[in-house]
C-alpha cells in the first residue's frame, strides 16, 4: 500500500543485517519509495490516495477527510481507516465495479 506514495524529502537508511555487502559496511541507501516503517509513508500515502481518487470525481467530506462520496444514481461511499477501506452502496455491481477499475488504475 505505502509504495504508492512518493517521498517529499531524501531519506537514507543503513544496509539491513543480512544485506551488508562485503567491503561497503559504511554504504547507506537512498530510498525512492515509502516504506512501511517510516512515519512519513502514511501521510505520503493519503496524499497520493487522495489525489487519485479526486481525479475519480470522487469528493472528500467537509466534516472527516477519511470519507470521499461520489454520487450517482446510487451514491458510492469510501471509509478510510489507516489501511483498510469500507465502500458502502446499494447495489453490490457498483463494488464489483469499483474493484475492477481500482485495479487498473492502482497497480
Amino acid at each position: 500500500m505505502f509504495l504508492h506514495g512518493e517521498l517529499e524529502e531524501k531519506i537514507y537508511m543503513k544496509q539491513l543485517e543480512g544485506y551488508i555487502q562485503e567491503d561497503k559496511e559504511n554504504k547507506m541507501y537512498l530510498l525512492k519509495k515509502p516504506l512501511y516503517e517510516l512515519k512519513q509513508s502514511p501521510r505520503q500515502w493519503y496524499k497520493w490516495f487522495d489525489s487519485f481518487i479526486s481525479k475519480a470525481k470522487y469528493n472528500r467530506c467537509e466534516f472527516d477527510s477519511y470519507v470521499y462520496c461520489k454520487q450517482s444514481d446510487d451514491p458510492i461511499y469510501l471509509l478510510l481507516y489507516v489501511n483498510d477501506m469500507l465502500v458502502a452502496v446499494r447495489n453490490k455491481t457498483y463494488v464489483q465495479k469499483l474493484k475492477l477499475s481500482s485495479r487498473r488504475n492502482w497497480t
